[in-house]
């Protein structure tokens, strides 16, 4: 099927007329009139951009004909959005405000790829550049950064997104443009994505299945690539990072060229780290952890077609912690352990046609899983899953103010298994949904709405005997479920953007929850499945308030989601082999709570920033019993400093930041209540030319006064074992 896909799509690139569409421009300060070098022009719909030169001017090529809309910005002014006509005889001129708002950038994860103050449903942004520079060492980890995300931790090496207090799969995570499967019903492995290549991260808090389908109840986590270079140039980087608390390094090579219409890049990263320190001066024995990733793409672009392939290859070895034991900085593995093998291949199609475009995601990965124990070199548990998933849009003609995608998605999926114990059984999915979304736009209005259904078969293997641990029932289920949303977006008054948005979603139990009949690894419990489940099914009401001018940013959201059929596991009486048994069950649940914080950037004295955010979530079942793993209230201060130049630096900026994570004893019934602290954070960074190359210094540190604590979210405090303690990281980066 792939080969006759990929055929058809070679006959299309062949049949493509090359006419050389060209749109030429110049960007200026309205103020001064002055050329504006190095900003960002980017046409969405051809997901195609540049940047000026030191005149001011760019140049686009191979643009389709047809109108569309390019969006230009640059740090210091307000991000525009200009349209235009392809061909277009003159060059155009740009004129930027000068402004101390942060600039805006293209939303990917959302379907009509619009600016954020344009957006109906609020996402979170971060590049992964402002996240390094906040002294992130994990993607994982990076991530907490954001309101209203944490992450359920295994050590320092492994983390799983919790999207306002929910997370495993609930939680979608989208790498290259495809949904990414690696199993990742198991908090104890981790995202198997490097940020290595990794441009930006959006974050969708609450139900995305119009979407993106089953389990997408909870979230989406989308990972934007980094783009290729710009058109007719080469560049090389290089970047190194040593961490003091694991004595661990990271280093990392990229190249990247573009001539008029290919464009290629490759990227390897290889990090190693020993075990990690608590804030007791303890090093927690086998958290150590080593990862390679590679990742290449070749792009193409023409007036008539777009393709993007893309490859990313992840191998982590990585320990399993479990009782304090020899006090050793050494990077060797030892048992047990897990080695994971990630592969991602995925290829992002967009045919322009006179008024629509056509686009199509298709995407292979495979995942092998094992995990090996003491004195054996053969793995003990060894999973292979396979996935082919599709994305199929029709982006219809504009009527009037209307906006309007059509789509189908799908996915097959098989998982075998190989070593001697069985996690899951053997078996295979099946996906297809089918979905239609609209945006109508007035000037101070936007409505967003759509509608989906999905459907979803789940098949497995009979395996063990009858009665006994270890045995898998066969099973042969049908899951379907319709889902929609509608959103509201306008402004109350001058500044303030209101949105208030609705939307269901839905997830059919994973195999774990239907099939378990045994010790799970890393929890000492005897799980047991239920067959019987049924699909979670939630509906969200969201409103979100934005305050924005030139000297500060407020804003405020808050969040119902009521969940019917939530799935979660339970402690019984029993005991099988020694280990308490957990059965899998359901019960209506509800979370709600809500993310509020303020931005001060007071003009003209804009190099100072002053952010504070809330985070608050509770989530419940209907008898008022607790959800599991529901993150504690968290307030973060982060007070930043940017200059464009101080003495032989420039771009420079520093940071220091304090999370204080209150008490949560709002807990499950195989929990314990955990005690609040306060961690410090701070770092200062900035580039230095040598003989006309950029060298980039990063210095940071994490938890600054070593604290000794806890978090309610790690998988090791059941052991007794803290978080990490100080952590000093020193980072170079070069490019040329």
């Amino acid at each position: 099927m792939i080969k006759s896909f990929l055929s058809v799509l070679l006959l299309i690139v062949c049949a493509s007329v090359y006419s050389q569409n060209t749109i030429t421009g110049k960007l200026i300060d309205l103020e001064t009139k002055q050329p504006i070098i190095g900003a960002n022009v980017y046409v969405s719909k051809l997901e195609k951009g540049t940047i000026t030169n030191l005149d001011g001017d760019f140049k686009l090529s191979n643009i389709p004909d047809g109108e569309f809309k390019m969006v230009v910005s640059f740090i210091g002014y307000t991000t525009k959005t200009f349209s235009f006509s392809s061909p277009s005889g003159n060059p155009v001129i740009i004129e930027l405000q000068p402004s101390a708002i942060e600039m805006e950038e293209v939303i990917v994860s959302t379907p009509f790829h619009k600016l954020q103050s344009e957006n109906v449903v609020k996402v979170e942004r971060e590049s992964l550049e402002d996240l390094k520079k906040a002294g992130a060492v994990t993607l994982a980890e990076g991530i907490t950064q954001i309101a209203g995300v944490e992450s359920i931790t295994t050590g320092a090496g492994i983390g799983k997104p919790v999207i306002r207090g929910l997370s495993a799969n609930r939680v979608l995570v989208y790498a290259q443009g495809v949904r990414l499967e690696n199993q990742q019903f198991g908090d104890e492995h981790g995202l198997g994505v490097s940020a290595s290549g990794v441009e930006s991260v959006e974050v969708i808090k609450g139900p995305a299945s119009l979407l993106y389908g089953s389990d997408a109840l909870g979230g989406v986590l989308y990972l934007n690539p980094e783009k290729y270079a710009e058109s007719d140039s080469t560049s090389i980087d290089a970047s190194y990072n040593y961490f003091s608390n694991t004595v661990g390094s990271e280093a990392n090579l990229g190249l990247k060229t573009s001539g008029e219409k290919w464009s290629y890049l490759v990227r390897g990263n290889y990090a190693v780290h020993s075990d990690y320190e608590t804030g007791d001066g303890v090093r927690v024995t086998n958290s150590r952890f080593q990862e390679k990733d590679l990742k290449a793409g070749i792009g193409f672009q023409d007036t008539k077609y777009k393709g993007d392939f893309r490859y990313n290859y992840n191998n982590t070895n990585i320990g399993i912690p479990g009782e304090i034991g020899e006090q050793t900085t050494s990077k060797d593995i030892i048992s047990p352990y897990q080695k994971l093998d990630n592969h991602i291949v995925s290829l992002s199609n967009k045919i322009f046609l006179p008024e629509s475009s056509i686009d199509l995601k298709v995407g292979y990965l495979f995942n092998n899983r094992k995990e090996f124990e003491e004195e054996s070199p053969d793995p003990a548990l060894e999973m292979h899953l396979e996935t082919l998933n599709y994305d199929l849009k029709y982006n219809a003609p504009v009527w009037g103010n209307f906006e309007t995608i059509f789509g189908v998605q799908g996915l097959f999926q098989t998982n075998e298994n190989f070593g001697e114990e069985l996690l899951i059984p053997d078996a295979s999915i099946r996906d297809f949904g089918v979905l239609g979304t609209t945006h109508y736009h007035l000037e101070k209005i936007d409505i967003q709405a759509g509608l989906r259904f999905d459907t979803r078969n789940i098949n497995t293997q009979e395996n063990g005997t009858v009665g006994e641990p270890g045995y898998f029932q066969a099973i042969d289920r049908d899951f379907t479920s319709y889902n929609g949303s509608l959103g509201i977006k306008f402004d109350l008054f001058e500044n303030l953007t209101t949105r208030i948005n609705a939307a269901s979603g839905f997830r059919a139990p994973n195999l774990a929850e239907l099939s378990s009949n045994g010790v799970h690894e890393g929890t000492n419990r005897f799980e047991i499945g239920n067959a019987n489940l049924e699909n979670e099914q939630n509906i969200q009401l969201d409103l979100s308030l934005e305050y924005r001018n030139e000297h500060f940013e407020l804003f405020g959201n808050a969040f119902y989601n009521k969940i019917n059929q939530y799935i979660f596991i339970a402690p019984t009486n029993e005991l099988i082999d020694e280990s308490s048994v957990f059965v899998y069950t359901q019960d209506d649940a509800k979370l709600y709570g809500g993310e509020a914080g303020f931005h001060l950037h007071p003009h003209p004295i804009d190099w100072l920033h002053l952010e504070s955010s809330l985070a608050l979530v509770i989530g419940e079942k209907d008898n008022g019993e607790s959800l599991p793993f529901i993150p504690a209230t968290s307030i973060t201060n982060t007070l930043r400093t940017e200059f464009d130049s101080f003495k032989w630096f420039s771009n420079n900026y520093s940071f220091i930041t304090v999370k204080s994570t209150g008490a949560q004893n709002k807990i499950s019934d195989f929990e314990t209540s955990t005690s609040g602290y306060t961690l410090v954070s701070a770092g200062f960074g900035g580039t230095i030319m040598i003989e006309k190359v950029p060298l980039e210094i990063r210095i940071s540190g994490n938890n600054l006064f070593d604290k000794n604590y806890v978090s309610h979210l790690s998988r090791l405090k059941t052991d007794g074992i803290a978080n990490m303690g100080r952590n000093i990281s020193i980072g170079i980066q070069t490019k040329f």
